[in-house]
């Protein structure tokens, strides 16, 4: 394992016409470990993958992966880089067997028993047709050629996305044993923060292409809170509050969403005519959604 980054983008941009998709870019994420790439829908991640990937070209900027510059990718670089998206896509006219031998000509590190051992946990029969398994087998037909790569950075979009609780258990279970014994670096993009809560490192929180937030996940879910109080009226003016990401009125009750704030936001409360404060832990999704969503402009990147 050695200390350069397996992502490095610097001041990266890439935009569509009229419409900024990877806003000034700098990301840098370290060996190692499994880091989780979050956001909403159009928030860049797959764009960012184009480029790391070397199949979109930046307009600014630059972008490096495994020390190599992305647009200038050699087939033993590709080599070192495992791939697996949400559609999984394999020629669906060809047996498994058949895709089977094409990948393993195409890769000096081929592993043969990685790709039995992941493959293993599926119902997959080699002599079926890609277009005859399920969308789990799919998945996990996907991730066992991946990481029969001997990968140094296994990058996962959405890989998950529509499978069973079943299918979804088996992949994530395949990719942490794999992680684990061989050492790879894991970059995971998922919408499901269950999922995130479970396998993820680093957190990297991404919205309209710019980089709001990175540390591990329990680090973000310490930095907010909820606060639950009894208000007479409408409570303070929203735009006093400090760290506000969201309010909810439930039963007569405010529920305040701040980030980056202590005890003090109870005496906040206090002099606003608080009658009762209570403060409760918030869940990594209730914590992004309320990050994502807040009513305060947020630096770029804490």
């Amino acid at each position: 394992m050695t200390d350069t980054p397996v992502i490095d983008t610097r001041q990266l941009v890439v935009r569509y016409s009229d419409k900024l998709a990877i806003d000034h870019l700098d990301l840098r994420l370290e060996p190692g470990s499994v880091h989780a790439i979050v956001g909403a829908n159009g928030a860049g991640k797959s764009t960012l993958f184009r480029v790391l990937l070397g199949f979109q070209k930046p307009s600014l900027g630059s972008a490096s992966i495994l020390g190599c510059d992305s647009q200038s990718l050699s087939p033993a670089d590709r080599g070192r880089i495992g791939f697996v998206n949400e559609e999984h896509t394999l020629p669906p006219w060809m047996a498994v067997r058949d895709v089977l031998h094409m990948q393993r000509r195409h890769y000096a590190r081929w592993n043969q028993a990685a790709y039995d051992e992941v493959s293993g946990h599926y119902n997959i029969v080699p002599k079926q047709k890609v277009g005859q398994l399920s969308r789990g087998e799919r998945a996990g037909l996907n991730l066992a050629l991946a990481l029969a790569q001997s990968p140094e950075l296994l990058i996962l979009d959405e890989p998950t996305l529509g499978l069973d609780v079943v299918a979804k258990r088996a992949f994530l279970e395949s990719m942490l044993y794999s992680q684990e014994r061989e050492n790879c670096t894991v970059v995971y993009c998922s919408h499901q923060m269950d999922e995130v809560e479970r396998v993820a490192d680093n957190l990297v929180i991404m919205e309209r292409g710019a980089l709001r937030h990175v540390s591990p996940p329990e680090e973000f879910c310490a930095r907010v809170a909820c606060w639950i109080a009894e208000m007479p009226f409408r409570g303070p003016d929203p735009a006093l509050i400090p760290g506000l990401l969201r309010i909810h009125r439930i039963d007569g009750l405010h529920h305040y969403l701040v980030f980056d704030q202590g005890d003090s936001f109870a005496a906040f409360l206090r002099e606003h005519g608080a009658r009762s404060i209570e403060r409760m832990p918030v869940g990594l999704d209730s914590a992004i959604n309320g990050f994502l969503s807040r009513h305060h402009a947020m630096p770029k990147a804490a």
